[in-house]
């Protein structure tokens, strides 16, 4: 991966991108908690919707005109496979924790980039390390909080912060890919993937994948609009000029997005008690966040 400056902020038509991808994602945690339909099926249905949209303006002539281009294809697929992960944590989240608590534990996102960031060489510095204490403090709070609730919230939170983990593996490996890759065509075999392994998944696993009442259909199109389109293939084609890193900070912004709808569409509010550790995330990730110039 080339050298970047894994702290310098984006400007621009980059930042009013990364704002819409803001709104995108940050629907997608109360319309799942508001679906019914399995976990398997939504990613299922959800990447199909989103490769149908993507794949016809992918360059597919392009995997065919260079000899390496194989290598390129293999890695998209690669972080369709951690995609699929990470949609299979987050959805699991959403159905066992509060929309608040999950995605504030999915923020995590780019604290994980800046840490496999740094072990891959990359620049990190002082004020990012600061950041990853209180946040991850802020964790502490929260997993503590939801134990003493119950196991299933618990299992919610370690659901959360296992897909922020895998968000942060896909999004780095997409910011080498789309260095040799359209994003139609890399975002087309990533969600390609998904589909693969969440049919294989569900034909194992006897999952119901149709036969399902109209207003799960109508989720299921909210999310495929809202986060897989704005969402996630808006933020592929940033990657081609903003870092993993900054392109992961985007996440921090979806915790206050989803809250709040969340309580607006389903009333649901997080126990109080975790309420301090949302606060010590969004801290930690806005210290993350701030632009600097120390060095490491």
């Amino acid at each position: 991966m080339r050298e970047r400056d894994h702290t310098k902020f984006p400007l621009g038509r980059d930042l009013g991108l990364l704002s819409l991808v803001v709104i995108g994602i940050g629907t997608s945690g109360p319309v799942i908690a508001l679906s019914t339909m399995p976990i398997l099926a939504l990613i299922f249905w959800r990447n199909l919707g989103g490769f149908l949209l993507v794949a016809p303006w992918a360059n597919w002539k392009q995997l065919f005109g260079k000899p390496r281009m194989w290598r390129s294809v293999l890695t998209a697929s690669v972080a369709g496979l951690a995609l699929a992960l990470h949609f299979f944590g987050f959805f699991l989240a959403m159905r066992l924790t509060s929309v608040a608590a999950g995605t504030a534990l999915a923020a995590l996102q780019p604290i994980f980039a800046a840490y496999f960031v740094r072990i891959l060489g990359g620049r990190i510095t002082r004020r990012v390390w600061v950041g990853m204490i209180v946040a991850f403090l802020g964790v502490l709070v929260i997993t503590g909080v939801d134990f003493q609730i119950s196991t299933k919230a618990f299992l919610g939170d370690l659901a959360a912060i296992g897909c922020a983990a895998l968000a942060a593996i896909y999004t780095i490996i997409g910011a080498r890919v789309r260095e040799t890759m359209s994003t139609a065509t890399y975002t087309s075999i990533v969600y390609l993937t998904c589909v693969i392994f969440s049919f294989s998944i569900s034909l194992i696993a006897g999952v119901q994948l149709w036969g399902f009442p109209k207003i799960e259909w109508l989720y299921l199109i909210a999310l495929i609009v809202g986060a897989q389109i704005m969402g996630h293939t808006i933020l592929n084609f940033t990657l081609k000029s903003v870092s993993p890193v900054i392109a992961s900070t985007v996440v921090f912004f979806e915790v206050p997005v989803s809250a709040l709808l969340a309580f607006w569409w389903i009333g649901q509010l997080p126990p109080l008690g975790t309420i301090p550790g949302l606060v010590l995330i969004l801290v930690g990730c806005a210290i993350f966040a701030l632009r600097q110039n120390e060095k490491s």
